[in-house]
């Protein structure tokens, strides 16, 4: 029995649009540019960021991430980067009863953005917030000491392999990939994904059923 669901944020919950199309901007270079490097990095199995190092090498990331918020460009995030299914998803889990909770690696600023827009969740916490991120096992375990449940009545859905299926699963908890996202939509069919998750699924809505069974 599920008593708890647990929901990465980016390409989940919200559409990763206009983050890349941000970073683009403030490097200088045409949106495509940035967005096909980003597939190969998802094809690669590599981490996000590398299509920002791979324009530009050696950069620190963090003090970019400064830079844009000293210049007034900052993390934006508000209704129009939710995807249309998360708020009647996470309305219906929590009308069964389950506690619901968004837990994601982002920074602690996305944290304020997401808890600005009332979700109907019971906590809404980042990485960033945390001090640890995925695929780290102690995300897993800071998600656990929030869960209220055990770990095998515990669902944490995402969209990447590497940083919420497996690393899930290795805590004990139960998973759910969606296929959503360059992540969620190259790696859907992959076998060891396939067989590390519990569920595969193509949209939010899908979860209350799961959960029902």
């Amino acid at each position: 029995m599920i008593r708890t669901v647990v929901l990465d944020i980016g390409e989940t919950l919200t559409r990763d649009d206009r983050y890349w199309a941000a970073w683009a901007d403030w490097l200088g270079v045409p949106r495509h540019t940035l967005s096909a490097l980003v597939g190969a990095v998802v094809v690669d199995g590599r981490d996000n960021a590398d299509a920002i190092r791979l324009l530009r090498p050696g950069i620190d990331i963090a003090a970019e991430y400064a830079a844009r918020d000293a210049a007034g460009l900052g993390e934006r995030l508000d209704e129009r980067d939710l995807y249309e299914d998360v708020r009647p998803a996470l309305t219906a889990l929590r009308a069964t009863g389950l506690r619901v909770i968004v837990a994601g690696n982002q920074s602690p600023r996305a944290g304020d953005l997401l808890r600005a827009l009332d979700l109907p969740a019971d906590l809404v916490v980042t990485s960033g917030e945390w001090g640890v991120s995925k695929p780290a096992r102690a995300f897993f375990e800071q998600v656990l000491a929030v869960s209220g449940s055990p770990a095998a009545e515990t669902l944490y859905v995402g969209d990447h392999p590497a940083n919420d299926v497996h690393p899930a699963r290795a805590a004990g908890l139960r998973t759910a990939h969606i296929r959503r996202g360059p992540w969620g939509h190259w790696w859907a069919d992959a076998p060891e994904v396939r067989a590390a998750a519990d569920w595969s699924i193509d949209s939010l809505t899908e979860l209350p059923d799961i959960v029902g069974q």
